[in-house]
């Protein structure tokens, strides 16, 4: 099995390998710790590491660095042992891993999962790995089995998609999730998926989903914001639309749909922020394509502007979606009328803020049907909605606060997964080499 694996992974990586450069290339920084992607760590972090017992933390992008630095802090006060190992797999994510974890925290890429490149990587021997999500590949989980290390899954989450996909490779996965010391599933749909799929029943915990703790736990903002926004000569008090994480088609849209709100709502102002920044060029043309008078948030203090000069400031930096939130009138949440899966709607809800989401919320399935229930957000079918949902909260304020403590109090209610996934990882660590402090009195 391991050999059909190796086969197939080399002749897939070979077809694949043009695009994921060239993915790294346009997203920038991607020469810094190249190497590491292969499994070769430089004197400076096997130094950091030797004689330590490492605990091995993998975050694949932003999303799952910000819920890792939450993690990492919880943990450590009851592994008082344990030297953290955080990887990541894009430069966006070592650029939030590097901003948001302390120093003393090593941060390192994934390796690919090359037979060799896993085999070097793990000369780290980690005494314990937590991966957050789903993020399964079989070398690196072979070869952590094979020497007994635990591995946990946090805040987990299966796409039926996902568990299609595992379930029809049974042969090859079954083994692996069965390997699984403990998992800490979102909701019981994924834990029920899980256990089908070969996870011990008993090590299968309904934890929550970390990012209505992690959100919470980073809501202090700084207020760079009302400051951009006085630059651009947008009035006080303007009724601003955010388009957070938003995927190829959607900026388009949101341009199209812009004109016509304003010739109702005159002080409308609109911030884009696309999922990927290194998109901010081809985003750019396209607004100029479409007329729409806008400005690059890294250029905006080196610019002049008058009243009425931009209609839109668009985001091409990472790590300050929440900031832009803090300052909307309406959210959009993006990857959800173009694109499938949708976006984090948590955050907003945070804040309090009305939003609208396309029919694709699949990555957030059950948080979005419990703020559609309660009425904290607006699910729209196409386009057209769209603009019709926004015309008509732009023009009631009071539907729009409604929304927002709706909102809120959805988030507030589903506290408390960070608690019960640290208990379900110390636990599964009970009896291991690793010291587990006992619980403050």
């Amino acid at each position: 099995m391991r050999l059909v694996y190796n086969i197939l992974f080399i002749l897939g990586f070979l077809v694949t390998s043009p695009f994921y450069f060239l993915k790294m290339w346009r997203r920038g920084n991607w020469r810094k710790g190249f190497a590491q992607r292969f499994g070769y760590y430089d004197r400076h972090v096997q130094q950091a590491l030797t004689n330590r017992q490492i605990v091995w933390v993998h975050a694949v992008s932003v999303g799952e660095v910000n819920l890792s630095a939450q993690l990492v802090a919880a943990l450590e006060p009851s592994l008082p042992s344990a030297k953290f190992v955080v990887s990541t797999t894009t430069s966006t994510g070592m650029a939030e891993l590097r901003r948001k974890l302390p120093l003393h925290v090593t941060k390192v890429y994934y390796p690919v999962d090359g037979s060799g490149c896993v085999r070097r990587a793990l000369r780290l021997v980690p005494e314990a790995v937590i991966l957050i999500e789903a993020e399964i590949w079989p070398n690196f989980l072979w070869r952590l089995a094979d020497r007994g290390t635990p591995v946990f899954l946090a805040n987990a989450r299966l796409s039926e998609r996902s568990f299609r996909g595992y379930r029809r490779m049974g042969f090859l996965f079954r083994p692996l999730f069965a390997a699984f010391a403990g998992i800490g599933a979102q909701n019981e749909g994924d834990a029920a998926r899980l256990r089908e799929l070969g996870c011990d029943s008993g090590r299968v915990h309904v934890t929550g989903n970390l990012k209505f703790d992690t959100a919470v736990m980073d809501a202090r903002q700084p207020q760079f914001v009302p400051t951009l926004l006085n630059k651009l000569c947008v009035p006080a008090g303007a009724p601003i639309i955010v388009a957070g994480s938003t995927h190829a088609g959607e900026e388009a849209l949101l341009a199209e749909i812009f004109p016509r709100l304003k010739a109702k709502h005159p002080e409308l102002f609109l911030v884009l922020v696309p999922r990927h920044q290194e998109r901010a060029p081809d985003v750019s043309r396209e607004l100029d394509a479409l007329g729409l008078r806008h400005a690059l948030r890294t250029e905006v203090n080196n610019g002049d502007y008058a009243p009425g000069d931009v209609d839109c400031l668009l985001v091409n930096t990472t790590g300050e979606l929440k900031n832009f939130y803090a300052a909307a009138a309406v959210v959009f949440v993006g990857k959800s009328l173009t694109a499938e899966g949708g976006q984090n709607p948590i955050e907003p809800g945070l804040q309090g803020k009305a939003m609208v989401f396309g029919p694709n919320m699949q990555n957030f399935a059950p948080i979005a049907e419990a703020l559609v229930q309660r009425q904290g957000a607006v699910q729209v079918a196409d386009a057209k909605g769209l603009e019709a949902t926004l015309d008509e909260l732009l023009g009631d304020a009071a539907k729009r606060d409604q929304l927002g403590r709706n909102a809120l109090a959805v988030v507030r209610q589903n506290q408390g997964a960070l608690d019960r996934t640290v208990e379900m990882i110390l636990k599964g660590l009970e009896g291991g080499r690793l010291y587990v402090a006992p619980p403050a009195v």
